[in-house]
């Protein structure tokens, strides 16, 4: 057969010209059983007439006035010769020839404009093995019906019969890309794509298929094969600080991402925890690859990092528990910090950071923070927790004092009154240090306590072992330090005047 466009020698039974791309209309067989009707009734009609016209011109019959063909008959009883005509039966037989070949056009038109008899056609055809016909047949029943679906799909199974993947691929294809189609339709066209790629190990073709689907049902059904880009934590824009970026996967899989713009691959960097965007430009790109090898598409997202941000101040000691005195301090800048213990942020009104802080027995937060110019920078927060290894406590602690300063007639009751006017010497306990590198003790000092209440500070302290219980009277020495003076070594001066 040959294209009627170029004249490309084609195989029977294909739709279109692969040399030019013109599309193939193939005129469906007539009728075979009316045909062999048509043609036998015809040949039997035309076989009588020259039959009648050989007969008549052998008997010897000439031309009447008109011209009009004629013979004579034998004589009648009255001996009168009758002359016959054939001119009105050839025409009786040429009308209902033309009646009968008018009839024949009619069944062909009705045949080729009808839906109904060429999905039948096709139906006896694929019963028979002849897929090219029932192709052919099915072919223009879509041409009368471009919307019918159900025939989208038997034409789809035909090219399958034959072994035509690649048109059995194409016409599914264009199933799920029909308006027109239902649900069920839908699903049962995914349902044979998916089962080839399926065949073809292909799980990157089913991946995009289904998204592009964009029908939940299906993206449920077949969770499995579906691979979605991964999460930014942070949209993309222009930021004053520093952001930590994360990148997280729905299901389980690897997240690749460069940081540059250039395109991931499962060779680039893989993401395992937050990404810290400084200072500067980034264009960050990144895909997500599950265990079937099955990859997302790439998400790419831009960032400009001016960072005018006060960075946080940086404190030595990490949160946790301690069983041992620990200092908290400020390493690198301590200009302008400030800290609380309360939970509250640092403000002008908290406590200003001088130098280093005991850390509490027991729980304790700190929250740290550098203002500049009324402008708080990044606070650090530390929480933490010391336990002492020891019975003794601070409350003995303070107790054994105050029975001190009671034994050498400072005071003379334990609520730290000296005379009648009601003031007092009260002794309470600050921290638990250890000095120069001794042992641990817990720091007493003593406060001076009218009757109204106000207090103020003595300038004596006092230094007891957190292990032993023994006292020692505490001052710096030249050089600023806690020193330890024995009250043993200094009994005539308990008071260190």
């Amino acid at each position: 057969m040959k294209c009627p466009n170029c004249g490309f020698e084609m195989p029977e039974g294909v739709l279109y010209c692969e040399h030019c791309g013109e599309d193939i209309h193939i005129v469906p067989d007539f009728e075979p059983e009316l045909e062999r009707n048509l043609e036998e009734t015809m040949e039997q009609t035309i076989s009588n007439v020259l039959e009648e016209l050989h007969e008549g011109m052998a008997g010897g019959g000439e031309s009447g006035p008109e011209g009009e063909s004629e013979y004579e008959e034998p004589e009648d009883d009255r001996g009168v010769v009758h002359k016959k005509r054939l001119w009105p039966k050839i025409l009786l037989t040429f009308v209902f020839m033309l009646l009968f070949a008018a009839g024949a056009v009619g069944w062909y038109i009705y045949s080729y404009n009808s839906e109904e008899y060429q999905v039948d056609r096709a139906t006896e055809y694929v019963a028979q093995g002849k897929y090219d016909q029932a192709i052919s047949c099915y072919n223009r029943a879509l041409e009368l019906d471009a919307e019918n679906i159900e025939l989208i799909f038997s034409l789809a199974d035909v090219y399958l019969l034959k072994n035509n993947k690649v048109e059995y691929e194409y016409l599914l294809r264009e199933i799920v890309r029909s308006e027109k189609a239902t649900a069920e339709q839908l699903n049962g066209a995914y349902g044979k794509l998916i089962a080839i790629y399926r065949d073809r190990e292909d799980y990157q073709t089913i991946n995009e298929l289904l998204l592009a689907s964009q029908n939940d049902v299906l993206l449920s059904t077949y969770q499995n094969y579906i691979v979605k880009v991964p999460e930014f934590s942070v949209n993309e824009g222009y930021y004053t600080s520093i952001q930590p970026l994360k990148l997280t996967a729905a299901g389980s899989g690897n997240i690749y991402y460069t940081l540059d713009g250039s395109e991931p691959t499962a060779e680039s960097s893989q993401y395992t925890a937050p990404i810290i965007l400084e200072n500067g430009d980034y264009v960050v790109k990144a895909f997500v690859v599950n265990e079937r090898g099955i990859a997302s598409e790439v998400v790419t997202k831009e960032y400009h990092i001016e960072n005018k941000e006060i960075p946080p101040p940086e404190v030595n000691a990490i949160s946790g528990e301690y069983n041992f005195p620990m200092n908290i301090e400020i390493t690198g800048d301590t200009e302008d910090v400030y800290y609380t213990t309360d939970g509250s942020d640092p403000t002008y009104s908290s406590t200003a950071y001088t130098g280093p802080i005991p850390m509490p027995l027991g729980k304790s937060n700190f929250k740290f923070a550098r203002i500049v110019e009324g402008v708080t920078g990044t606070i650090a927060e530390r929480t933490y927790r010391l336990v002492m290894n020891t019975e003794y406590t601070p409350e003995e602690a303070v107790t054994d004092v105050t029975e001190y300063s009671m034994s050498i007639g400072k005071i003379y009751d334990m609520e730290g009154h000296f005379d009648e006017s009601g003031d007092s010497y009260v002794y309470q306990y600050l921290y638990v240090t250890n000095i120069k590198k001794i042992d641990d003790f817990y720091v007493i000092v003593e406060l001076y306590r009218t009757a109204d209440g106000k207090t103020t500070r003595t300038g004596n302290n006092f230094a007891v072992n957190a292990y032993t219980g023994k006292l020692f009277k505490l001052q710096r020495d030249e050089r600023g330090r806690l020193d330890l003076i024995d009250f043993e070594e200094n009994e005539d001066s308990p008071d260190g005047e």
